[in-house]
């Protein structure tokens, strides 16, 4: 059997999420001072780096001991060796960065929840790392402050989880450590001081190959830099560049050391080899470049830029001096300066992230502003946030409801970031590299906020900022978008005055970040204010009184009241036909949402009617190919077909296949997504024979454009192997439904929702074919993983039971029968209630089986 078989295959890859960054060239191994995480972190155990206590010359705030590069050490070991099948990295820049990161892993581990807002997803990774049996690796790399885990602490039997502590033990209190915030959390505190003198002299050695006479005083300089790894690098770094020895080098540190100022965390010592370093860098051809690049970086998140910010129009003019449309030629030079502040240790670059390229120590970041005037960092913020617009890629469909934030939505032109530019209608890939992408960029923003002061809110607020919001509500990362909205707004009201388009765009976004959170009520209230106001203010017949109409409408639909939604759309058709005409873009998309309004209250007919308009009106003004109309005949059959008219829908999925291929050719998306929903609607019609020949059709697409291993072909498979199944085809479709799981498990693993369906088709398959004795086990092992992962209350996992006692039943094993329903039974009520209709029926059922 395939299902089986699966075992024989080789192992997968390791599935990764985050972007692990690479071991920096100059790591040494630390066998006296590092944990050595990879030999002595087991399944189920979890450890946290810590910075070691303080010394005279070393504060623990500091930093530089090099924990994230012992956790990157650890992360590649795990990877290479396949001694995890799941590897995650999350950047704990803030709250939102960890619950960004948990609901991107959630999502690459079971993405069968495309509605399900971040703050969900993360919890649900949580859960699936306590209940996997997949061996896992989970590294939070910089965590800042306890309370970014508060209700998201990751633990599981075949898991690892290394998390690196900004400060040291002391820093974060009794809180961290088995106090009241975690209870009691099985967690190992390890201190990372700085290299062993051993160690320290090892990595001198090693680092300074070109002349013996470079490592003179080497175990002098490892002390007089505490043996930091942040320190040596950036030492190593001028040495290697200018050609200095040690003694050359320690004697630069004890001239430059007594002119340092004070930076609250760093110590002198560091501070001195920084601008040693800085020095050096600037002098390196392009000369005087490195450093306005450096200036660029630290304005942004210390813990990655995208490179294409550095490299934008906005970068390359700050950098340069002069204004400048980004050519090849400024930005290689831009290229260059980063480079040569790499060469001097004072930055890290990884080439394969291009969300996270240019990284930079905090102690870095601090000493630069500790020597950047004031008019100097406002200037560099300003440029950065323009950097930002212009290569923040748009969103495709951004956040639902409300209005789009005028002056705020979207780059400037630009060139966008390699990585970023597929929004989520790209495969998983493009989608997790999108999302890591936009978490740098609002990272970079919300860094901004902080290093400018007031800068970004002169004369008034830069619209980086509404890009910014505008991104937590596409990433669904509702909790922060509602908390940035109402600060914007108050911000904006404050500064500029109620009125102000800032502060009615901020109201707009912020009522639809409510709706996007499920808080009907709250997003009802803001968007009728909303539509008062301008009413009042603008007058009823005003395009932004129409849209704002149209926005409360939409709040209505969320939350369940169509049939209010449908008094407002009525009237903002009628509006939009009168004072734009019934072919203007706006009047089209409101007609749309009419009937999609009718749609929800349940009337079909009158849906279909204005799908029928709209169809008209797209058709007349736009042309066949345009993709309003295509997506109005969609609609419209899709209307038909829910109303029962199953020949009209059949049409008019024919009509938009023809229509799709001729505009788009086979072998594009939405062609092969319209032939798809065409076999559906052909199966629903008992046209068992066309609709195979349509499915097989869309499967043979999938397989031959995505490949075999693609979620949609595996998807497409399933569709075939019902169809077959419909039509009472079962040799076939069995066949396909054992791909189909064996595909799951050796794609999605055993644990992922998608495998657990395909478990229970296949059960169900064997069942209708008499198979008894391969059904059963099946059913067992999908109620046993549904349990485990999805909890005994889930509905699959109730539904799943209830399959199982059926097919004991059939099988004539009516003792198991009995047991399997009483706790089916007994869960229902706990979960369901003893009214439930499914409750009702499993108590018929367990009657019936206990009298026979």
């Amino acid at each position: 059997m395939a299902a089986q078989q699966a075992g024989t295959q080789p192992p997968s890859p390791v599935l990764l999420c985050g972007s692990v960054p690479p071991l920096a060239d100059s790591y040494s191994p630390r066998p006296e001072t590092g944990p050595g995480l990879a030999g002595n972190l087991r399944p189920g155990m979890a450890v946290a780096l810590v910075n070691g206590a303080e010394t005279l010359t070393a504060p623990a705030a500091q930093g530089g001991t090099g924990k994230t590069q012992l956790a990157v050490e650890f992360a590649h070991t795990m990877r290479n060796s396949r001694s995890v099948e799941v590897m995650v990295w999350v950047t704990a820049a803030s709250r939102e960065s960890v619950v960004s990161g948990f609901a991107q892993a959630a999502n690459t581990v079971d993405a069968s929840h495309p509605t399900e807002d971040a703050e969900a997803a993360a919890a649900r990774f949580v859960s699936w790392l306590a209940h996997t049996r997949r061996p896992w690796a989970l590294i939070i790399d910089d965590l800042a402050e306890i309370t970014d885990l508060k209700d998201l602490w990751p633990a599981g039997a075949c898991g690892r989880v290394v998390i690196t502590v900004r400060g040291s033990a002391a820093s974060f209190g009794d809180a961290f450590f088995g106090g009241a915030a975690f209870g009691d959390k099985d967690l190992t505190v390890i201190p990372v001081t700085g290299m062993s003198r051993r160690e320290a002299l090892s990595y001198l050695t090693a680092r300074l190959i070109d002349n013996p006479d470079q490592r003179l005083e080497a175990l002098d300089l490892g002390e007089d830099l505490n043996g930091l790894p942040l320190g040596l690098a950036q030492a190593t770094g001028v040495m290697r560049t200018l050609g200095l020895s040690c003694r050359e080098f320690r004697v630069q540190l004890a001239e430059r050391r007594p002119q340092m100022p004070d930076v609250d965390g760093v110590s002198a010592s560091i501070l001195a080899t920084w601008s040693i370093a800085a020095e050096c860098a600037d002098e390196l051809p392009p000369a005087g470049l490195a450093w306005p690049t450096l200036v660029m970086a630290a304005v942004l998140d210390h813990h990655g830029v995208p490179g294409h910010v550095l490299t934008s129009p906005a970068s390359c003019s700050y950098i340069r001096g002069r204004p400048s449309t980004a050519t090849a030629t400024d930005q290689n030079m831009v290229r260059a300066a980063i480079n040569n502040l790499a060469q001097a240790g004072l930055i890290a670059i990884d080439p394969a992230s291009p969300a996270r390229t240019v990284q930079m120590h905090a102690s870095v970041q601090a000493a630069v502003f500790a020597y950047l005037p004031r008019p100097d960092l406002e200037q560099a913020v300003l440029a950065a946030a323009d950097a930002l617009l212009e290569t923040w890629p748009e969103d495709d469909g951004g956040a639902t409801g409300g209005s789009g934030a005028s002056g705020g939505s979207g780059a400037s032109g630009g060139s966008g970031a390699s990585g970023g530019s597929g929004a989520s209608g790209g495969g998983p890939a493009d989608r997790a590299s999108r999302s890591q992408l936009d978490q740098a960029l609002r990272d970079c923003t919300w860094a901004l906020r902080a290093n400018g002061g007031g800068t970004l809110w002169t004369p008034a607020a830069h619209p980086v900022l509404f890009r910014a919001g505008l991104s937590l509500e596409h990433s669904r990362l509702n909790s922060s978008a509602i908390a940035f909205w109402k600060a914007m707004l108050a911000t904006s009201t404050r500064l500029l005055g109620p009125t102000h388009t800032q502060a009615v765009t901020a109201r707009d976004r912020l009522a639809a970040a409510y709706e996007s959170a499920g808080r009907s009520a709250d997003a009802i209230a803001v968007f009728a204010a909303a539509l008062a106001d301008r009413e009042r203010n603008t007058g009823p017949e005003h395009a932004q009184t129409i849209a704002a109409r149209g926005h409360l409408a939409h709040a209505y639909i969320s939350a369940g009241r169509p049939a209010d939604a449908v008094i407002l759309y009525e009237r903002a058709v009628a509006d939009s036909d009168r004072l734009l005409g019934s072919a203007h873009p706006i009047s089209l998309d409101t007609r749309a949402s009419l009937a999609q309004a009718y749609q929800a209250a349940g009337e079909l007919r009158q849906a279909i009617g204005v799908y029928q308009v709209l169809l008209a009106e797209s058709e007349r003004m736009l042309g066949s190919g345009h993709p309003t109309t295509l997506g109005a005949r969609a609609s419209l059959g899709a209307a038909y077909a829910a109303n029962g008219q199953l020949r009209e829908a059949i049409g008019q999925y024919e009509r938009t296949v023809a229509d799709q291929e001729r505009m788009h050719g086979r072998d594009h998306a939405e062609t092969i997504a319209a032939r798809a929903s065409l076999a559906s609607a052909l199966r629903a019609a008992g046209k068992q024979k066309e609709a195979i020949a349509q499915y097989e059709r869309v499967l043979a697409d999938r397989e031959r454009i995505e490949g075999a291993d693609h979620s949609d072909t595996i998807a497409a498979r399933a569709n075939l192997a019902y169809a077959y199944r419909s039509a009472g085809r079962l040799k076939d479709a069995i066949p396909q439904y054992e791909r189909t799981l064996a595909d799951r498990v050796r794609i999605n693993g055993a644990d992922h929702r998608d495998t657990l369906t395909a478990r229970g088709n296949l059960a169900a398959c064997y069942q209708q074919a008499r198979r008894l004795t391969d059904a059963i086990p099946q059913y067992e092992r999908a109620v046993a993983d549904s349990e485990r992962m999805l909890g005994a209350g889930d509905m699959d996992t109730l539904t799943t039971r209830c399959n199982l006692a059926t097919a004991y039943y059939t099988a004539g094993r009516l003792a198991d029968v009995v047991v399997v329903l009483q706790r089916a039974l007994s869960d229902c009520e706990k979960y369901l209630g003893a009214d439930h209709q499914l409750t009702q029926t499993v108590r018929e059922n367990l009657d019936a089986a206990t009298l026979a």
